[in-house]
């Protein structure tokens, strides 16, 4: 008889218990999604997050450290002191971003460059603008752009030719992605999607319990002031980061002729390659960012066959054929995450 009244007494508490657990739960706070925005490196950020309160200090906080490592528009950064040659140790931030960009450059056969920044800066993309461009002007900046031209050694930047300077834009913007994701994971947040410059990384849902989407936006050109068309829509739950690369988005208009500001390394001149767009997954946006730009320089057909190498790696690319036709091509991977096949 006390056994029976014993178990009935424990099966009452743990009745009690649990219905007391499911009140707690139902009666907590529910977190909500904040939205941060503002510029970074000359380009807008959008930031959407679930968590129990904003986190706008510690990502302005963030991204100001960010600024003062590697914008080379920031006379104060250390990518600026480093082209000015003054005596600087590499920080974190450009340590991290120099160490992956020789990594793609290395793959890429060059055709990833960071210090390519005298190229871009001679056809108008960088922080000088020049009129018109001579070959003689070409041949001379070839003589210190190079990858294999500059190396770290512990924390300092050693150059083969004091007139080399960097440009990490192609990347970094990928990579400040990746540093504001790590910040809200270390705030506990697992729902959230960072874009900066049209660079992404999201993980987990959205404030509808969805997937991200991300559209891909079809090529076309903005001169033209014709309304944005989606070519394809990306699903993200995981934590992925997502880049793209098209000329389309970034060229100026000179004499009636359009100048992209995708650099070949190689020739000095803007790359005139048959791919229109390249979209890059990867498990963090800087690598995506990265190689978004290399297939942009290398054309569809190297792009296709260096990216099949890389399984850690999806894509969707928008070229043109030999036939002058419009042609997609995406990896067996990117069906997971557009439900095409």
């Amino acid at each position: 008889m006390q056994n029976k009244q014993n178990k009935q007494f424990l099966m009452k508490r743990t009745i009690t218990f649990l219905f007391l657990s499911a009140l707690l739960v139902a009666c907590a706070p529910k977190e909500q999604y904040f939205e941060d925005s503002g510029t970074v490196f000359h380009t807008l950020y959008h930031i959407k997050y679930q968590a129990p309160a904003l986190l706008t200090g510690q990502i302005d906080a963030e991204l100001q450290a960010f600024n003062l490592s590697l914008n080379p528009f920031n006379a104060n950064s250390v990518i600026a002191k480093i082209n000015r040659n003054e005596d600087v140790e590499a920080d974190d931030y450009f340590t991290t971003v120099f160490n992956r960009a020789m990594y793609i450059s290395e793959l890429s056969s060059g055709m990833f460059d960071i210090t390519c920044a005298p190229m871009i800066n001679l056809w108008g993309f960088g922080t000088a603008n020049t009129d018109s461009v001579t070959p003689q002007m070409i041949d001379s900046i070839k003589q210190f752009v190079g990858y294999r031209k500059v190396r770290l050694e512990g924390k300092r930047l050693i150059k083969d030719d004091p007139r080399i300077q960097l440009n990490c834009s192609a990347i970094a913007k990928g990579y400040a992605c990746d540093v504001v994701a790590s910040l809200l994971e270390r705030n506990g947040v697992k729902n959230y999607m960072v874009e900066i410059g049209g660079e992404i990384v999201a993980n987990g849902v959205n404030n509808q319990g969805n997937p991200w989407r991300i559209g891909i936006r079809k090529p076309e050109d903005l001169a033209l002031n014709a309304p944005a068309q989606t070519e394809k829509i990306i699903s993200l739950n995981e934590k992925r980061g997502m880049a793209t690369s098209g000329d389309y988005l970034n060229y100026y208009l000179k004499d009636g002729k359009k100048y992209a500001h995708t650099i070949n390394p190689k020739t000095g001149y803007p790359a005139e390659q048959n791919i229109l767009s390249a979209t890059v997954l990867a498990a963090d946006c800087m690598t995506a960012d990265g190689f978004a730009t290399a297939f942009n320089a290398l054309g569809l057909e190297e792009a296709c066959r260096l990216a099949d190498t890389l399984p850690e790696l999806d894509y969707f690319f928008i070229g043109i054929d030999e036939m002058g036709q419009y042609v997609v091509k995406f990896s067996k991977g990117m069906e997971k995450y557009t439900g095409e096949k």
